[in-house]
């Protein structure tokens, strides 16, 4: 019998890997996302949140990733390294409009690509949100020049299955998913 967390319950909601500590983002967090959320390669790749200031960064914490957490138990967390206790990225679950199963997803500074970290907290995320959560199936989404994505997401498990475009972003996005 798997025991499911109550959502409610977000204090347990912080997970550790080898060299990263996990825990869901809050308000405190807004000046790195502001940071993070504005490197070009983010905004290339995932899309441009429009945050020009750590107050629209607080909102749209507070408006995005908060609820969810308070919903379903889980979201988007901060990757936190153990050694040095930098913060470098933010792996999750979440919902999104246009597909019908959750969608992991990642992202993280430059200069701390191609390390792995990405691949330890996202294996961690998925983790738990099968075996803590119960969700049956997880979907990524990415786009078709995005390659380091594409290899993560198939060493994470999850197979390309079709073109998608979800609502309010016209390029199509590959669209991959748990067996």
């Amino acid at each position: 019998m798997t025991l499911k967390r109550n959502p409610q319950d977000r204090a347990d909601n912080i997970y550790e890997t080898e060299r990263l500590i996990l825990r869901p983002m809050s308000l405190e967090d807004a000046d790195f996302i502001l940071d993070l959320y504005n490197r070009p390669k983010f905004i290339q790749f995932i899309g441009d949140r429009n945050l020009k200031t750590v107050a629209d960064a607080g909102d749209y914490i507070k408006n995005r990733f908060l609820p969810q957490f308070e919903r379903l138990g889980y979201g988007n967390y901060l990757m936190i390294t153990k050694e040095g206790n930098h913060k470098i990225g933010g792996v999750g679950i979440f919902e999104r409009e246009g597909l019908d199963v959750v969608d992991i997803g990642f992202s993280l500074l430059d200069e701390f690509e191609g390390k792995g970290y990405a691949y330890e907290a996202a294996l961690k995320i998925k983790s738990v949100g099968m075996n803590d959560f119960g969700l049956i199936k997880i979907s990524a989404i990415t786009t078709k020049d995005n390659f380091s994505s594409q290899k993560l997401i198939e060493k994470l498990g999850l197979r390309f299955r079709k073109y998608v475009t979800i609502p309010n972003d016209p390029e199509e996005l590959m669209y991959y998913e748990t067996e």
